[in-house]
């Protein structure tokens, strides 16, 4: 089992499901978690990951408290559904603002306090950031970058000492509103909530908690070799 005794780890994204799941893996594996979403609230700390300015407060607090971070996950994401035609400016900024600009800002504000004593990154990328999809124009391009700057951050954390280590988890298709948010956008709902179990070998959706445990994993040191990796958790999606 992954332990996460005696480490400090921020989740962004905390009231979403999949950031839900995370705080409660990182807590069963003995670790404390600063929790943090849009609003503040049941244990929450208001983080606005596209505002440079919130994640230098946020930083700053962490390190008044703790005086360390041992890990980041980034988990923090929104969807926008739509073509290269259908797309307006707005939605594809909002997205990428959230989803890439939110994690590129992570990583540089909470580096100098995981390089402290050297800890791990995890960004939720999903496998929208390996393969592509026809109408996930702006959440295909955010999640396709996601992947190559853990890829970047991996590279340098690699030559710090101590290292930080740094990988992209790909979910599939997870029960929860962002996968709601995308059959509502579909032509048919109904017929697309169907078809997207069909689509996964295994024949069903995953669950946050299953991504979570990964999570936890990549962030212990049990995972100590693993660095720079997009980590597929996919039901077999991605081996056609």
């Amino acid at each position: 089992m992954a332990d996460l005794k005696g480490k400090i780890i921020l989740v962004t994204g905390a009231a979403g499901a999949v950031g839900r799941a995370m705080t409660d893996a990182v807590n069963a594996a003995g670790g404390a978690v600063i929790a943090t979403d849009l609003k503040a609230g049941n244990g929450i700390d208001a983080l606005d990951v596209t505002a440079e300015a919130d994640w230098q407060r946020i930083v700053a607090e962490v390190e008044r408290q703790h005086g360390r971070l041992d890990g980041l996950v980034n988990a923090a994401g929104i969807v926008a559904v739509g073509t290269i035609e259908q797309l307006d400016f707005a939605a594809w900024r909002r997205v990428l603002g959230v989803n890439l600009d939110g994690a590129f800002l992570g990583c540089k504000y909470s580096m100098p306090l995981l390089r402290k004593k050297g800890g791990a990154i995890v960004n939720l990328s999903s496998v929208s950031g390996l393969v592509g999809g026809h109408n996930l124009a702006a959440y295909n391009a955010s999640k396709g970058g996601l992947s190559l700057l853990s890829k970047s951050v991996a590279l340098y954390g690699a030559r710090l000492t101590p290292r930080v280590r740094c990988n992209a988890v790909c979910p599939a298709f997870l029960d929860g509103p962002m996968v709601d948010a995308i059959v509502q956008g579909a032509r048919d709902p109904d017929a697309a909530r169907e078809r997207l179990p069909r689509d996964i070998p295994l024949g069903r959706l995953g669950q946050p908690a299953e991504i979570a445990g990964l999570c936890v994993y990549l962030l212990s040191d049990a995972a100590a070799f693993i660095t720079g990796a997009d980590v597929p958790i996919d039901g077999g999606l991605t081996a056609r």
